[in-house]
């Protein structure tokens, strides 16, 4: 694996702007038989907003998506992946200032652990890695509310389970690591 570049604080802030303004923190499928992976995205129609971070990283590819009429312009993605993606989110964590932080914090916690490097899942770590999933996708810009109007972000016996503060914890039936 290729290791990633370490950033200043500058570039760091900076990326983590990208992210939170064009870019994605997501767990996507590569084939529909496999588990989710991490991926940080970044996409512009702007070649160079794609072209900085691959540079700035060392690490990650650049994609062209299709356009569907000669009017639009040519859209362009940069995204790092697995452990790459990691190592670029122990950078710019800090500087994330949307729900992407969150999500940062939460994959830097548990994916390590709930992810094996050969792939095989015994079934109590199968059972973690989609609680994981879940509690992951629920972190959105605008969650879910419960009946109290408090945002929801894990369930546990068919009712909402949330931790003392949004901002300060990401609690889940079994994925209790303390305040992030």
């Amino acid at each position: 694996m290729k290791s990633v570049h370490s950033l200043s604080a500058a570039d760091s802030a900076y990326l983590a702007g990208l992210i939170d303004g064009e870019g994605t923190i997501a767990l996507s499928h590569r084939h529909a038989n496999q588990r989710r992976h991490l991926v940080v995205s970044i996409s512009s129609t702007e070649p160079e907003l794609v072209q900085w971070p691959r540079e700035a990283i060392g690490a990650g590819k650049i994609t062209r998506k299709r356009t569907v009429s000669p009017l639009h312009s040519i859209g362009l993605t940069y995204s790092v992946s697995n452990r790459q993606a990691l190592a670029v989110l122990e950078q710019v964590v800090p500087y994330l200032r949307s729900y992407k932080r969150e999500r940062a914090h939460l994959v830097l916690r548990l994916y390590v652990e709930v992810t094996p490097r050969n792939g095989k899942y015994t079934p109590e770590l199968a059972m973690r890695r989609c609680e994981f999933e879940d509690v992951f996708a629920a972190i959105t810009p605008r969650p879910a509310l419960a009946s109290t109007g408090r945002p929801v972000y894990a369930k546990e016996g068919g009712r909402a389970v949330r931790g003392p503060g949004v901002r300060n914890s990401l609690r889940g039936p079994t994925l209790e690591r303390g305040p992030i």
